[in-house]
């Protein structure tokens, strides 16, 4: 398929980043022998395993909310119907071992690439929140790739240097704001929010009214930690200005899915 145009040019250079991101999670995980694979998360209740196993499985979901949206409804449907057992028996959907684990995961992600370039770029694509256009649902990946990566190198000891790629999660997470207030059955602030933040390359990334009262500043790594339940707010470096922003970063989640409990003050 043909792929012309601005949409085609930022999907392709989401792929691009996403690939990146895959490339240094595997490249930690890869030669880990086996007992490390069991490894508790940061995750309540999750190994190393499990973190992988989510990845792989949301991939091949992707994959097919892509390339056949009518069956992935159905799959939808499926886990709106019951979000807890869900979120347990698609860990059991793919291998339980890393071999196999490992494998599939790369087919997977060689299958999404291969279903978003054989779609238009402009398209929209279902989820399990709300629909998405293509390269938020890239976005969308990466920004799984990056919070789980970082689950899994904290649970390793292993120190990741932050990338600008945040800059995708950063955008992701500013555009779902509303979503942690639906998520709770509340009606999303139309309070304007400042964010200015530094990207890990010393650059200025902005988003909201240049004038508005409430604010958020400090590292985009910090922001993104925050808004993908990671981290406390107030384990941050960030700057919080007004009750709209201190709210946006205690209730936001820049993924869909229930919100749970979220990060305690260390």
């Amino acid at each position: 398929m043909t792929r012309t145009g601005d949409a085609a040019d930022l999907v392709g250079d989401l792929l691009a980043d996403l690939a990146a991101e895959r490339a240094q999670l595997r490249a930690i995980v890869d030669t880990i022998e086996s007992p490390a694979w069991f490894a508790a998360t940061p995750s309540p209740g999750w190994s190393v395993r499990d973190q992988i196993a989510h990845l792989a499985f949301f991939d091949q979901m992707a994959v097919l909310a892509v390339a056949d949206p009518t069956q992935f409804s159905l799959e939808r449907a499926a886990a709106l119907a019951d979000t807890s057992a869900y979120g347990i028996e698609h860990l059991r959907r793919v291998p339980a071992r890393a071999p196999a684990l490992l494998t599939e995961r790369a087919d997977a992600a060689d299958s999404f690439h291969a279903a978003v370039h054989s779609v238009p770029a402009n398209s929209r694509v279902p989820w399990y929140g709300p629909h998405m256009s293509l390269a938020s649902m890239v976005s969308a990946r990466l920004m799984e790739h990056w919070a789980h990566g970082h689950d899994v190198a904290a649970a390793l000891g292993v120190q990741r240097e932050p990338t600008d790629r945040l800059r995708h999660v950063a955008t992701l997470a500013v555009r779902a704001r509303g979503y942690g207030y639906v998520v709770r059955d509340r009606e999303p602030s139309s309070v304007p929010v400042r964010v200015e933040l530094t990207a890990p390359s010393g650059e200025s990334w902005t988003y909201g009214p240049p004038d508005a009262p409430d604010r958020i500043s400090g590292g985009a790594a910090d922001f993104c930690l925050v808004l993908v339940r990671r981290r406390h707010p107030d384990d941050t470096e960030l700057t919080i200005t007004g009750a709209a922003a201190r709210e946006w970063l205690e209730i936001g989640q820049a993924y869909a899915g229930q919100p749970g409990a979220g990060p305690a003050r260390r």
